[in-house]
């Protein structure tokens, strides 16, 4: 199979490196929290989070990836993804994913949260906490031996059967010295298909989970995609490595996942 040539497996020294990488763009979601409130820009936590990571000796890996003009991906409320930072200011009851991916010792590090900006909405606390929990069960099918549609098919049917949609446009990615490598992890799909789960393999998954229809546009910056609709899309993703027995989140902190 043509995918499973093309796919970088990491060694243990390579995934101990990636590790430090993840757990630096961990740490940069725990110390943006404080910032994300009522009357920030996105360009505001943009800064603060390129100033933190180039402290660290990282580089941020989005900042002029095939032309991304900024340092994180910001996406308010409509926004599924690869918002750009801007003049935006938040609002009380906005949501906000920011993605943040570092590169440190020639490895990226790749996580992202959807942050409540002030009191949530009902509807918001909601779909975010499912889209949280669909991640977690997606992670959870990961181990040696499962398919790649398992993922996909464990985080559909959750989000779907509390009335949420799955955008299939985006989905995970392999990581490691590249940004985005092989293989694809759709965030839908069948169980049992797809290409088998491997020891060795690192990669992310980060399903985005719109409250009303599944379709997108992509703005006119060529970047930004929002729901078709105007209803809100949460997002959250962590970067995984498969072990021999199952699979490690490597954006950990103190042994914990912080969501």
């Amino acid at each position: 199979n043509l995918s499973i040539l093309m796919i970088n497996f990491k060694t243990k020294e390579e995934i101990e490196v990636m590790k430090e990488s993840c757990q630096l763009a961990a740490e940069v979601l725990i110390m943006i929290e404080p910032y994300v409130k009522p009357g920030v820009t996105t360009e505001r936590l943009d800064k603060i989070c390129h100033d933190y990571i180039v402290s660290k000796g990282a580089i941020p890996s989005p900042l002029n990836y095939r032309g991304f003009p900024k340092s994180i991906c910001a996406s308010v409320n409509e926004e599924i993804c690869h918002g750009i930072p801007s003049d935006r200011k938040l609002r009380n009851g906005d949501i906000v994913n920011l993605d943040i991916t570092t590169y440190l010792k020639g490895f990226h590090g790749d996580t992202s949260r959807t942050f409540f900006v002030g009191s949530p909405r009902k509807k918001a606390e909601k779909l975010v906490e499912v889209c949280k929990e669909a991640l977690q069960l997606g992670i959870g099918v990961v181990k040696p031996g499962a398919k790649l549609g398992d993922i996909g098919a464990t985080i559909q049917t959750f989000a779907e059967r509390h009335g949420y949609s799955i955008v299939k446009e985006f989905c995970g990615h392999g990581i490691g010295s590249e940004f985005h490598e092989e293989p694809q992890i759709l965030h839908y799909g069948n169980f049992g298909e797809g290409l088998e789960i491997k020891k060795g393999m690192v990669f992310t998954i980060e399903p985005m989970v719109n409250l009303g229809k599944p379709e997108l546009k992509i703005l006119s910056d060529k970047w930004t995609a929002v729901t078709q609709d105007g209803q809100i899309s949460a997002q959250f993703e962590h970067t995984l490595c498969v072990t021999e027995t199952g699979v490690e989140v490597m954006p950990r902190l103190d042994g914990k996942t912080k969501f």
